[in-house]
């Protein structure tokens, strides 16, 4: 049999337009507003890879004993949950599909650990106003995520 004679060989099977699945995007931030350049990475990222954008709303939930000394158990602002949520309307005008999560833990940094890696997260992009969280906290937290995390991550204010 000549070459030109020959079948042509089957496709592969796995073909990124066969069925792939994007991983999500995960933009998380602490019970702040997100930096600008967080957003925007995020946003870029979803756009470019028609996955899906997970929003994390971290609250960190004073321990039981805590919450019942200063008499209430939610530490975010009224006018941050409402730029939270107008960030995420701004994603869905962008014919982004957005989940819209608020987690309220003790341990808000491994909720969004676990978040990112229950959804299989490609990228994780931590981005809190690093104007409203105090450095060492901030340090701290993403130390803790570097060694933890199972995908790709960015943090706001340490690149492009």
């Amino acid at each position: 049999m000549r070459l030109r004679e020959r079948p042509a060989p089957p496709p592969p099977a796995n073909t990124p337009t066969q069925g792939a699945r994007t991983r999500p995007v995960v933009l998380a931030t602490l019970a702040v507003p997100f930096e600008p350049d967080a957003l925007r990475v995020a946003l870029g990222a979803a756009l470019e890879s028609q996955a899906p954008l997970i929003v994390v709303d971290a609250v960190e939930l004073p321990l039981w004993p805590q919450s019942i000394a200063t008499r209430h158990a939610d530490t975010e602002l009224e006018a941050d949950r409402a730029c939270i949520r107008e960030t995420v309307d701004q994603a869905s005008a962008l014919g982004l599909h957005v989940e819209h999560l608020r987690v309220r833990s003790p341990h808000p940094v491994d909720a969004v650990l676990e978040v990112a890696g229950e959804r299989e997260a490609g990228l994780l992009v931590f981005g809190p106003d690093r104007g409203r969280v105090r450095p060492r906290r901030f340090a701290r937290m993403v130390r803790r995520i570097r060694r933890r995390a199972s995908c790709l991550l960015w943090v706001a204010g340490e690149g492009p």
